[in-house]
């Protein structure tokens, strides 16, 4: 399950849509709280976060999952309309696996889910074996 988390239903429409069509089962939060409350009733296998959120902003929410053992593993993208090089490397800092900038091509956000999701069931394989 992929958590997209934005304040603009708009976006998490765009996303749900695309990410379900490539198969995926997509649950959506408009707030920071929201997210963190999401990700505590079932653990997402990938989370699309917003930057800009109105309550917890999505740095704090990457640094609040990181800091917790069982979300620490969690992948996170940031989907933001924010673009700078500070602002990208502050987001990988926190633990953000991936950055992208609004607007995004619907293409390229399942290509890299689809990639990151596969990163990390080959992982999972080989700490089984």
């Amino acid at each position: 399950m992929i958590l997209s988390v934005d304040d603009e239903s708009d976006i998490t429409d765009l996303v749900s849509f695309h990410l379900t069509r490539a198969g995926y089962e997509v649950t959506t939060a408009a707030s920071g709280r929201e997210a963190l409350d999401a990700v505590q009733a079932r653990r997402p296998d990938l989370i699309l976060l917003d930057l800009m959120l109105p309550d917890i902003d999505g740095f704090g929410v990457c640094e609040i999952l990181r800091r917790t053992p069982d979300t620490a593993t969690i992948p996170i993208v940031i989907v933001s309309a924010w673009s700078t090089t500070d602002t990208r490397e502050l987001g990988l800092e926190l633990g953000a696996l991936d950055y992208m900038t609004k607007p995004f091509s619907p293409r390229d956000l399942t290509e890299r889910v689809r990639h990151l999701l596969n990163l990390r069931s080959t992982r999972q394989s080989k700490a089984i074996s």
